[in-house]
């Protein structure tokens, strides 16, 4: 089986480092799937505007060519433990597919190139290629007492405050932006093993933004946001 993408994300995750692990994880996150040639009937999306979320199955783009690894340090246990590749999300997969439900906010049909999918909730690069979609149905796929594993917990937040002399420049930005930074960050986005590097300044391209931060006792704190 050949597979080519049908079409392309555009996100607000400018890159890796910084995008949420698990779709839902920042509600406000934004994208456009944009279909390719070949693809952009809007005849291939009739009725896709009833279901409000879908299923992207996607490509892992800027880790595929390094190949995939038997066992890995999944973030939720530290990134100090093993445990085997299917008993994980990670991007170093043998065929570097993935699989994310995200927000359907709507259908743009006024662009030239056809159709396209307004996106919402994602976990995904900007430029992330898409292989098919399918239909979120609650009724067959919410399982509400299903066992998790090692990731049962849920996920701690940092508390994200705002420096001074950031301050101006983060509330120029468009609210759902601002969302989008603060959800982000306080995910603690630095690899876990570097999660004991109290102070260091880490930067992620989000909203277009480069933004810089650093995190200490449990506070995520912004010290400048620029155009990237």
């Amino acid at each position: 089986m050949t597979l080519s993408p049908i079409g392309t994300v555009h996100s607000c995750f400018g890159g890796k480092f910084g995008v949420p692990r698990q779709p839902g994880l920042c509600p406000d996150a934004w994208g456009r799937l944009v279909f390719h040639d070949g693809f952009r009937s809007p005849e291939a999306i009739r009725g896709i505007e009833g279901f409000s979320h879908i299923w992207l199955i996607f490509g892992f783009h800027e880790t595929v060519g390094q190949g995939w690894k038997p066992t890995v340090r999944p973030p939720r246990l530290g990134g100090n433990r093993r445990v085997g590749v299917f008993a994980s999300r990670s991007t170093f997969r043998p065929n570097g597919l993935g699989l994310s439900l995200v927000r359907l906010e709507g259908v743009d049909s006024t662009s030239p190139d056809g159709p396209a999918l307004l996106l919402g909730g994602l976990d995904l690069l900007d430029g992330t290629p898409v292989y098919d979609i399918k239909p979120y149905l609650p009724y067959a796929e919410s399982i509400p007492d299903a066992a998790a594993g090692f990731a049962g917990d849920g996920i701690p937040r940092l508390a994200v405050e705002i420096a001074d002399e950031a301050a101006a420049e983060f509330s120029s930005l468009p609210q759902r932006a601002q969302s989008v930074i603060r959800q982000t960050l306080s995910l603690d986005p630095r690899p876990a093993v570097q999660a004991d590097d109290i102070g260091r300044v880490f930067g992620a391209l989000l909203c277009g933004h480069n933004v810089r931060f650093s995190v200490t006792n449990g506070v995520c704190l912004v010290k400048s946001i620029s155009k990237a």
